[in-house]
């Protein structure tokens, strides 16, 4: 292909193509691991590349980081797809690997969906990543852990890259708009913030989506000077309800949250995954439904069943683990779970009481059988005298009212009622037997 060609191919290549960086100053997110003095800034200044894994969602930079790495460490970058390559075009790799290193250059081969390597193409794999020949860099988005060979995920470091925040996709679509050699610079097109907000919150993470977007709706701009401008109104034509809905995350934003919540407090399952559904599907981060959903656990449901917050916290995980598709799987089974489960409000309650207790008896004190003696001192001042081991007692319990360790000199307050729901019922009929125990403690230390 000669130059002229090269030249139209790039030009009509989509804008995310066109605006890959080709060093790492240029290079926007996973500062953990590009930024000063941290791992992959290393290699890629000593020009020494590791074998390693890069574990996260789509469009956060994984091909880009590899690319960089060849290019700033002089080798050879192979590009494959575990899907796609076979195990003949693997010990091509190798053959052209030979050839470069005669000639004083390393090689890295980028296997792409790395999780898909079947067995054959593993064995062909394996012994030139071992010896060094080929160095590794395989991306997945799936946990490495599960999908990866374990021959192959002991001779790899894996580095996890995470979703790109909204200010780091708007930095992209900033570099895009002011680039006069790839980007849209030539153009002198004037964007609002606010327009670029919208289109990251569209974007969910992704770069090369974000840039998708705003490519899109630059074909929309109006004249505006010597440029042209990117109005508002426009993201309408790209985004649908998604601009309206989540316009600096205004009413409908908020209504959407009100709604799953409420769905759920209401266990109602199934209008709960409805609002999720127009949540996400309308560019709503699920992070936020997961963070609403991890209040509803203690709030809505708590323990009635005390499964439901370890079972958000989990599926909260998940979605990191993950990524957003398969995430948001589990994203919904925790909704529906907390829909159906028994609900209590017992703990917001207790919580509540119990801060608006101390706010009216800030100087409370701690009983001094409660209190720590490390020092000869304070055990001399009676620190810990009289405390009762739980475990040494009848039951596991010290009964009696004059170790309810309850502040000293103020009155006892009911804060946490249990239900009559799910486990909180139980939970109940504990309590109540603990408070007979108490009552027979007290009458026999009474001598009654």
């Amino acid at each position: 292909m000669d130059l002229f060609s090269q030249q139209q191919s790039q030009d009509s290549a989509p804008l995310a193509f066109r605006m890959r960086p080709r060093r790492l100053a240029d290079y926007v997110g996973q500062q953990a691991l590009v930024g000063p003095g941290k791992p992959l800034r290393r290699m890629a200044e000593t020009a020494t590349v590791r074998s390693m894994i890069l574990w996260g969602p789509p469009g956060v930079g994984k091909t880009t980081l590899a690319e960089i790495l060849a290019n700033e460490s002089g080798a050879e970058l192979e590009h494959m797809s575990a899907v796609m390559a076979g195990v003949k075009d693997i010990r091509a790799a190798v053959e052209r690997a030979r050839l470069a290193q005669s000639q004083g250059r390393g090689t890295l081969l980028f296997l792409d969906e790395i999780h898909r390597l079947n067995k054959s193409q593993q064995d062909a794999l394996l012994p030139h990543v071992e010896s060094g020949l080929l160095t590794l860099i395989g991306a997945t988005t799936e946990n490495p852990s599960f999908e990866v060979n374990s021959a192959l995920l002991s001779r790899a470091r894996v580095y996890v890259l995470k979703a790109l925040d909204e200010e780091e996709l708007r930095q992209v679509m900033r570099q895009a708009l002011s680039d006069h050699e790839r980007g849209l610079g030539s153009r002198e097109i004037q964007v609002d913030d606010e327009v670029l907000a919208i289109l990251a919150r569209a974007a969910g993470g992704d770069a090369r989506r974000a840039l998708g977007l705003l490519e899109t709706a630059c074909d929309f701009t109006t004249p505006a000077g010597k440029g042209e401008r990117l109005p508002r109104e426009a993201l309408d034509e790209v985004l649908g309800h998604q601009a309206s809905a989540f316009d600096k995350q205004g009413d409908h934003y908020y209504d959407l949250l009100s709604a799953i919540h409420k769905s759920v407090r209401s266990s109602r399952p199934d209008a709960a995954l409805v609002y999720i559904a127009q949540f996400v599907q309308g560019g709503g981060d699920p992070l936020d439904v997961v963070r609403r959903l991890s209040a509803i656990a203690s709030e809505d449901v708590g323990n009635a069943d005390p499964r439901a917050l370890p079972l958000v916290m989990a599926a909260w995980d998940a979605f990191l683990r993950l990524g957003d598709y398969e995430g948001q799987r589990a994203i919904s089974h925790a909704a529906i779970h907390l829909a159906v489960a028994p609900k209590s409000n017992a703990i917001d309650r207790a919580w509540k009481q119990a801060k608006a207790f101390v706010a009216e008896h800030p100087n409370l004190e701690v009983p001094t059988y409660l209190r720590n003696a490390p020092t000869k001192l304070m055990e001399s001042l009676g620190h810990g005298h009289g405390y009762r081991y739980a475990h040494n007692e009848p039951n596991a319990y010290p009964a009696g009212s004059a170790h309810d360790c309850w502040p000293e000199n103020l009155p006892k307050v009911d804060l946490y009622v249990p239900s009559e729901y799910g486990q909180e019922a139980r939970f109940k009929q504990i309590m109540e037997w603990r408070t007979e125990l108490d009552a027979k403690a007290d009458r026999s230390e009474g001598g009654g």
